[in-house]
């Protein structure tokens, strides 16, 4: 994935010229390890705690988000709890609450991982951390205490442009997060559904994905 979004920055910083810092979770490349157990809250806390914290010590006092799956998802609510600080919001395969699919989608992936090398595909980006990492996202998932886990009621909080891109066949999740999404921020939201993709457009739908967000992003620069 981050292979591709470099791609996808690159075409961003063209557009504006401007200095984005990247964020990692506890557990990925580069980042420190896990020093917080997973919990309900877990994305809030990335959000509201980490993320503001990240931006102060990079000297960024306002910002664009540009966030995939889970990162969509701490977009979306760093958006809404910081709103004089966000300026702008891209999402992909983003989840504001729990479903079937998105369930089944991460048992699949939990199968997919141990009958599979896609740990080892995985090395270079998480490292020796790959096993924990991933075993995170899947438990925290499928756990019975966060099937029911939803943000919808933390959206109309967002106040700044927000893009919403999804694949048709996201694995993940279904169109109805998308019509959250765009239905109950405050600011002005539109969605791009992407045929013949799934939970990477990024990767999926490369050229897509960096002309809609080149474009988002000049017109709220």
């Amino acid at each position: 994935m981050h292979r591709h979004l470099a791609r996808l920055s690159g075409a961003a910083r063209r557009a504006d010229r401007a200095r984005r810092p990247a964020l990692r979770p506890p557990g990925a490349w580069g980042s420190g390890p896990f020093d917080r157990p997973r919990e309900r809250d877990y994305l809030l806390h990335e959000a509201g705690e980490v993320l503001p914290a990240v931006l102060d010590a990079c000297g960024v006092e306002g910002a664009a988000l540009f966030g995939h799956s889970d990162g969509g998802s701490i977009a979306l609510l760093a958006a809404a709890a910081l709103p004089e600080r966000v300026t702008g919001v891209i999402v992909e395969g983003a989840h504001i609450f729990n479903e079937p699919v998105t369930i089944a989608g991460v048992e699949q992936a939990t199968s997919a991982y141990a009958s599979t090398d896609i740990a080892a595909r995985l090395v270079k980006y998480h490292g020796d951390k790959v096993d924990a990492l991933y075993h995170a996202w899947t438990d925290t998932w499928t756990a019975p205490w966060f099937r029911d886990w939803s943000v919808e009621a933390r959206l109309p909080g967002i106040q700044c442009p927000l893009l919403v891109i999804q694949g048709e066949d996201d694995e993940f999740g279904t169109l109805a997060q998308v019509r959250g999404m765009v239905d109950g921020a405050s600011g002005p939201a539109r969605a791009l559904v992407l045929p013949n993709c799934g939970h990477t457009p990024h990767r999926e739908a490369r050229a897509a994905v960096e002309e809609a967000a080149v474009k988002f992003l000049r017109a709220v620069d």
